[in-house]
């Protein structure tokens, strides 16, 4: 498996969760953008964050 794309510094300082409008943080590992509050995980394919809720993966409790 190769390791996920960059994700460019300026653009994470920008995106937040488009539900909750806080904040994301990446996790490089599992390609995965993650809004805390609003309790997904969006997926960041070849370097692009699909920010669509329909598409984000539900967080464990």
């Amino acid at each position: 498996m190769t390791d996920p794309a960059p994700i460019d510094p300026r653009l994470l300082e920008i995106l937040v969760c488009p539900l909750t409008k806080g904040p994301l943080e990446y996790d490089r590992a599992a390609g995965e953008l993650i809004s805390r509050r609003a309790g997904l995980a969006y997926p960041v394919r070849d370097g692009i964050p699909i920010m669509l809720p329909e598409e984000a993966r539900t967080l464990d409790p």
